[in-house]
């Protein structure tokens, strides 16, 4: 099975410097704005963040497609899941 394509986000959201609960929050409010399938990355620097993107994404029906650390900075790319409404 091949990787995911990652290279080319729908949507890039910078959240370096915010403190939980507001990367979730925000990240939250950006994947409601997108398609389906969009792909959102979160660049954010709360080390809490390790846990809550990943808890968001499997409570909200999201998929966690890599989750990367480059010194104090967090990445995570997010494919979009469907609401259950749009199913």
């Amino acid at each position: 099975m091949a990787a995911p394509d990652t290279s080319a986000p729908d949507q890039h959201l910078d959240l370096k410097g915010l403190k939980c609960p507001l990367p979730v929050l925000r990240s939250r409010k950006v994947l409601a704005g997108l398609r389906p399938g969009a792909v959102l990355v979160v660049e954010a620097s709360d080390p809490m963040s390790v846990i809550d993107i990943p808890h968001m994404c499997s409570e909200d029906g999201h998929a966690l497609l890599a989750q990367d650390k480059t010194g104090n900075s967090l990445r995570f790319t997010i494919r979009r899941g469907a609401q259950k409404n749009e199913v």
